[in-house]
């Protein structure tokens, strides 16, 4: 399924930090999980729990304590785990897990002009599946990444009720991650 397709059959993503998140994303209608904790021992368990309530599991592998920032910590997702795609903040990162054939997702902290100009460059040379621009409530930067590019853009990050989901909507955004438990049923 294109990355595009999955964002819009669930444009609320549970984005998960701990087990009680988890076992509560499992009761959501939201059908992409971003993995935003766990180890090197667990993540393949986390992966399977996600997998068996049908749901996507996209793993940030920076996140994921035991792994290095190096292309071998996506193979290490590939070969360990049955994760569907990878968050990271790496574009090599990001590339690498394009070419085993999972999903993407290029996160980005925009915290001034240069972050933008930067991630446009990003895009332009590791063509990711998914943007995540962080943090999602900054909908002028939403819309200058939206006139940029075709590529789905997630806003993530300070997403605090259903407003902010809208605003982000509104600018651009094809989808929103939030580990805000309330949100993931609203």
């Amino acid at each position: 399924m294109k990355a595009i397709e999955l964002l819009e059959c669930s444009p609320v993503i549970a984005a998960v930090k701990d087990d009680k998140g988890l076992k509560r994303c499992f009761e959501s209608e939201c059908q992409v999980v971003f993995v935003l904790y766990g180890n090197i021992c667990s993540i393949g368990g986390i992966v399977r729990q996600i997998q068996e309530h049908g749901k996507v599991a996209i793993v940030h592998v920076d996140l994921t304590a035991g792994l290095n920032a190096k292309e071998v910590a996506v193979d290490f997702i590939k070969q360990t785990t049955s994760a569907d795609g990878i968050i990271s903040t790496k574009p090599l990162l990001v590339k690498r897990a394009l070419e085993l054939g999972l999903y993407g997702v290029q996160r980005t902290f925009m915290i001034d002009s240069m972050a933008v100009n930067t991630m446009k460059k990003q895009i332009d040379t590791f063509h990711p599946d998914l943007v995540e621009v962080m943090p999602g409530v900054i909908p002028k930067v939403l819309k200058e990444i939206r006139a940029y590019t075709d590529i789905p853009i997630i806003a993530g990050g300070l997403i605090s009720d259903k407003k902010d989901i809208m605003a982000a909507f509104a600018a651009g955004a094809d989808a929103i991650s939030t580990t805000k438990e309330e949100l993931w049923f609203a």
